[in-house]
């Protein structure tokens, strides 16, 4: 019998689909174990080799975990909101719905083709109005709830509303902007429903407001961060501008201390913690104002006279020489004097379009553009200059910061780049001879100087003392800071979950439970309004009871994909998001893995769902996901040809090499006409070469097939493509991301189809560890291939007979399976693949040496094996050790540790240090025996010719050293 992966995979496929293999209860019998992978955007463009890497690592750990008894819990589902959906429905007309159906489809068929084992009965689509139900009813919730800062949770707004009744909000300690009102109990009554409405607003955990957005005029949405690159939108590449503008928020810096201390609490990476300490950023330190100087020259109204800046260090206000504030600030345009105004408005308008993280990460770019105005220093008395700078965030602290050169390095590099004065506060700042600070001093430890009252005091003193004293003179105040911002809600779009709000006189209210789902309307158009409202603007009669307009932005990306894994634990509950049995059986997700690209975002909102879904009752843990783990990414080899400009010619790789070296155009024409063997290119041609990606499906073993490509690119038909001298045309190669844009994906369904998706599931472990970025070579992937078919013989004779015995193992075959058991589970356990890989393949070939074909040893070693390569172990599994039951349900051998016990070792000989013979010996056998025994060989004897060994050298179960 042979090995053909072509029949064996589909057919276990059908079986496994047929008898429900993957189909998991809620056991209560059995301990759960819940594995989940970050699901997918179902993009047009469907899966490429780099996608299924995380998606093998935890299908190995589920089958694994299943084996070891664990009822396992490794559902898949599709984050099938998105804005590609949405802009193909623009480009054609047709519903994001159907686009959406028609790539799901392409993704599952190319799962199953790969051999996961996904419960497919759990699937969700967070476009489905069953799942967006709930998505829309956990927003309701967070829109009727405020955080109580008293008790550290959400709870009902009623209850605020009460205490609203009673007292009014004096004695409310609550999360709630910045610039809500005082009001007594009487006042509150007094207000109107609108007013009232607009009060709450400030409190609740959903809520509208103006804020800065970024807004992309071509898509007709509000963008995340993580969705701007350069400027650009990520999907399109177009302008992306900051916009104020009437937006739905999540109240998540509520939850700052708590998703900071939750980080404590979860086996997550250290990088992967930074970065989402890094982005709360919680900082200590002291919040003052700086009196603005009256001007005539600038447009300031009265009630503005202070700027109040958040700073860690305010033992460093005697070293302030400038302001700097934040180009989205309005007050800007107030504190512009008129000969300042046309400079200043046209550095805002460049300044404040750019991303926050683009900003952020261009450190050595320094821009700015001084305002005209000043204010006073609250401490010196220092009369300071106002500027505009793009480093400064709005969104950290008050967007004014207090530029101190001397102590921080990118107020040293605006400083410096624009004269600015810089004033040492630091006894431990670096000076020349002439006394010029050469750099920022920017660390914790040191003496204060050139400061007053705080001369001679440590930082730490002096911040304490600073902040003392700020208070005295009422200019300031100690304070603990988040870079965490309330995250934008809302977007201007169609496909997305709608948002359960309609509007009745002006005043926002949530949907009654009983009208969920609120459904997606249909438009004529995916487009904007002509008004500039969004899509659902469109929609006929898009209304409450006929006459109360509903909200026509609909919810984020993230919004579906914050709560996801807790519907896979009861996808078909109808009354419930998920019963609290589920969720109490199933609990936190055990291991997550994904991309480190939703390092921030996602993470941080599944987390904050979490935590107020517990606060309200209806989760007993409020971090979801116990383990996370990122896994690298494959990336792609691509192929280049190189073209000379001008012209269609394109050079092989080595000539490229050859005419690269040659420094002018005239040798370089003339060593391309020399080798073309004809004028290829005219003289005087200024030669400028350009690489070309080409499709790496074109290439192999880096030899383009330049018939094909001839008929990718019918614009090269006549083109000259100068070859090697043995008449092959090589392409340059480069690693470099997988992208379609490069021609370099790989179809899996296209590795699968050449060798197998066993060999797919080894290789694609075989690269190397899981978090490791790696590239990814096909012609790599036979070694796996080979493999595969050296198990197989283990099982079948080469003339297609069964190999199989039921002959007692020897001691050497019971140590390598039990060697190779121990090595697999341990590595399984820490994610640490790709040895495991190597594990078997020792094993396999240690079995093959010793010719053992004994059902002992292979029946143990297939289940072992399956969780890698689960569809040759299940045929063999059936058809050669023929057994009844599916392989995944069989139970994970233990290693006996007896087996690996040693009992002799074998020593290497050496005579003056080089070995000359190996010797293998108990070890108990005792050190005078071993000498003897060595010294007596024949070996030994040769080289001695009679001699006395001047010294014998033994190291235990290292080696032995004759000297002579």
């Amino acid at each position: 019998m042979e090995y053909n992966p072509r029949f064996i995979e589909p057919k276990w496929q059908l079986k496994w689909e047929e008898n429900e293999v993957y189909k998991v209860e809620n056991d209560k019998t059995k301990p759960k174990y819940y594995v989940l992978d970050m699901f997918p955007y179902p993009s047009g463009a469907g899966l490429h080799v780099g996608h299924p890497l995380g998606y093998i690592a935890s299908d190995i750990l589920s089958r694994f975990k299943r084996q070891k008894g664990f009822n396992v819990l490794h559902p898949m589902g599709f984050d099938s909101f998105g804005l590609p959906a949405e802009q193909y429905a623009i480009e054609t007309g047709q519903h994001p719905a159907i686009t959406t159906a028609q790539n799901i489809q392409t993704f599952k068929s190319q799962f199953n083709k790969i051999g996961f084992s996904f419960d497919w009965s759990r699937e969700v689509r967070t476009s489905n109005p069953d799942y967006y139900r709930w998505t829309q009813w956990i927003f309701k919730q967070l829109f009727e709830s405020f955080y109580n800062n008293e008790t550290d949770r959400a709870e009902e707004i009623q209850k605020l509303i009460t205490l609203f009744e009673q007292n009014g909000n004096e004695k409310v300690d609550a999360a709630c902007d910045e610039d809500t009102p005082s009001f007594t109990a009487e006042e509150w009554k007094g207000f109107s429903e609108k007013e009232q409405s607009d009060i709450l607003l400030k409190y609740r955990l959903a809520y509208k407001s103006e804020a800065i957005v970024n807004w992309c005029a071509e898509l007709g949405s509000v963008l995340a961060h993580d969705e701007i690159k350069d400027g650009l939108s990520e999907r399109g590449g177009f302008p992306v501008e900051r916009k104020k503008m009437p937006q739905w928020m999540m109240r998540t810096t509520a939850y700052a201390d708590r998703l900071l201390k939750g980080l404590d609490e979860v086996d997550w990476s250290d990088a992967l913690k930074e970065m989402q300490r890094n982005w709360i950023g919680k900082s200590y330190g002291a919040e003052l104002s700086f009196q603005i100087e009256e001007n005539p020259a600038n447009n300031k109204s009265e009630e503005l006279t202070e700027l109040t800046a958040f700073t860690t260090r305010p033992d460093t206000i005697y070293g302030v020489t400038y302001i700097a504030l934040a180009p989205e600030l309005e007050i800007i345009d107030e504190l512009t004097t008129s000969e300042q105004k046309a400079a200043v408005a046209n550095y805002v308008s460049y300044a404040k379009n750019r991303s926050e993280r683009e900003r952020q990460a261009e450190v050595k770019t320094v821009s700015g553009v001084f305002t005209g105005s000043y204010v006073i220093n609250p401490i010196s008395g220092k009369r300071t200059p106002i500027w505009v700078a793009d480093y400064v965030l709005s969104g950290y602290g008050t967007g004014v910061v207090m530029g101190v050169p001397s102590s921080d390095e990118r107020d040293f590099r605006f400083a410096t780049h624009f004269g600015l004065e810089i004033v040492k506060v630091i006894e431990e700042t670096k000076t020349d001879e002439n006394g010029k600070i050469e750099e920022a001093y920017t660390e914790k430890e040191g003496t204060i100087v050139n400061s007053d009252f705080l001369n001679g005091m440590s930082i730490k003193e002096a911040i304490q003392a600073a902040i003392k004293k700020l208070e005295e003179k009422k200019a300031g105040t100690g304070k603990v800071n988040f870079r965490l911002r309330d995250a934008a809600f809302g977007r201007q779009r169609y496909w997305g979950e709608p948002i359960p709000i309609y509007y009745k006189e002006g005043i926002p209210h949530s949907l009654p439970d009983s009208e969920l789902p609120l459904m997606l309307p249909e438009v004529d158009s995916y487009r904007p309004t002509a008004e500039g409202e969004p899509p659902l603007g469109r929609a006929e009669a898009f209304n409450y009871q006929g006459k109360y307009p509903y909200e026509l932005t609909t919810m984020p990306g993230w919004a579906g994909s914050s709560w996801y894994f807790l519907r896979y634990t009861d996808p078909q509950n109808m009354r419930v998001f998920a019963s609290k049995e589920a969720v109490d059986y199933w609990n936190q997700v055990d291991v997550y893995v994904g991309g480190a690209e939703h390092a921030v975002g996602h993470l941080l909102y599944s987390r904050f769902w979490t935590k107020f879904l517990h606060d309200k009752g209806f989760l007993n843990f409020d971090e979801p996901f116990k383990k996370l783990v990122n896994q690298g990414m494959i990336q792609g080899k691509s192929s280049l040809i190189y073209r000379i400009n001008g012209f269609q010619v394109y050079l092989s790789e080595g000539i490229y090499k050859q005419i690269k070296k040659l420094k002018s155009d005239a040798e370089k024409v003339e060593g391309i006409n020399q080798i073309a063997g004809h004028e290829a290119i005219p003289a005087h041609t200024e030669v400028n070469i350009t690489p070309l990606h080409v499709p790496v499906s074109m290439v192999k073993d880096d030899v383009l097939d330049i018939a094909k490509y001839q008929k990718f690119r019918p614009e090269t038909e006549n083109a000259e493509f100068i070859k090697e001298e043995n008449g092959t045309f090589i392409c340059g190669s480069q690693v470099e991301k997988m992208s379609k844009r490069l021609h370099n994906v790989v179809n899996p369904d296209d590795v699968v189809s050449e060798y197998s998706a066993d060999a797919l599931r080894l290789y694609e472990m075989f690269l190397g560890p899981l978090e490791y970025s790696k590239p990814w070579d096909t012609s790599g992937i036979d070694g796996v291939q080979k493999f595969l078919r050296k198990v197989w013989r283990l099982f079948y004779h080469d003339n297609g007979d069964l190999a199989l015995n039921d002959e007692k193992p020897t001691k050497d075959e019971f140590k390598t399976l039990h060697k190779t058991i121990k090595k697999v589970s341990e590595d399984i356990e820490r994610l640490s693949m790709n040895t495991c890989v190597s594990t078997f393949m020792i094993c396999a070939n240690e079995l093959t040496s010793m010719k053992c074909h004994k059902k002992e040893i292979l029946e143990p070693f297939l289940v072992v094996l399956s969780s890698f390569a689960p569809h040759i172990t299940e045929e063999l599994w059936h058809v050669a050790l023929e057994k009844n039951t599916s392989i995944i349900k069989a139970e994970y051998p233990n290693y006996n540790e007896e087996y690996l016990k040693e009992s002799e070792f074998e020593y290497p000989i050496s005579i003056n240090g080089k070995v000359r013979s190996k010797m293998s010996f108990a070890l108990d056998t005792p050190e005078e025996d071993i000498e003897k025994q060595v010294l007596a060989t024949e070996v030994v004897q040769k080289w001695l010719e009679g001699k006395t060994p001047k010294r014998f050298i033994l190291v235990p179960k290292k080696i032995v050293n004759i000297v002579i």
